[in-house]
């Protein structure tokens, strides 16, 4: 399982804690909003070639001004269950951190947020799909709802590829 949650999900873990950074003036509001328990389902590709699979996950999100810590968990069916943690701080309209729960190690985080968006680079501690790159967006959706998205690149086509989708709600 090289990559269950490529994502970043989360999105998203050795906790990166808020250390006097300033952070973007309206960012500590949307950091808020996105702050609780949160549950839904998605689904996610264990490698770029694999058949997708529907996971059922249940997050924690805590965030201060400066930070965003997710903690949760996503199971599918009897086949696995995977604890995932992404831990962000905001530095200016910047984003950095770490992401635990593809099964590499901890891998590195860096973005930053457009609108509802936190558009994040994700940097492998090993190689996944060919390569040590993806993405991950966390993606606050209404009032009540929270997206978290992986992309890679399928080694085969050089296309890119959703590996993981995760709708959640609040919970």
């Amino acid at each position: 399982m090289i990559r269950f949650f490529a994502w970043s999900m989360i999105a998203a873990t050795a906790i990166v804690s808020a250390s006097g950074s300033i952070a973007h003036a309206d960012d500590p509001v949307f950091l808020k909003s996105i702050a609780g328990s949160w549950n839904g389902k998605g689904t996610v590709k264990v490698r770029a070639n694999s058949a997708p699979l529907n996971v059922t996950c249940s997050f924690t999100s805590a965030t201060t001004p400066q930070s965003l810590s997710l903690d949760g968990k996503c199971t599918s069916l009897a086949i696995f269950s995977r604890a995932i943690s992404a831990d962000l701080k905001a530095s200016g309209t910047r984003y950095a951190g770490s992401y635990v729960g593809a099964g590499t190690g901890t891998a590195g985080l860096g973005g930053q947020r457009a609108g509802d968006k936190i558009n994040l680079g994700i940097t492998w501690a090993k190689e996944v799909n060919g390569d040590r790159r993806a993405q991950m967006t966390i993606e606050k959706v209404g009032d009540s709802g929270m997206r978290l998205t992986t992309v890679d690149t399928d080694p085969k086509t050089g296309q890119s590829i959703v590996t993981s989708r995760i709708d959640l709600r609040r919970g």
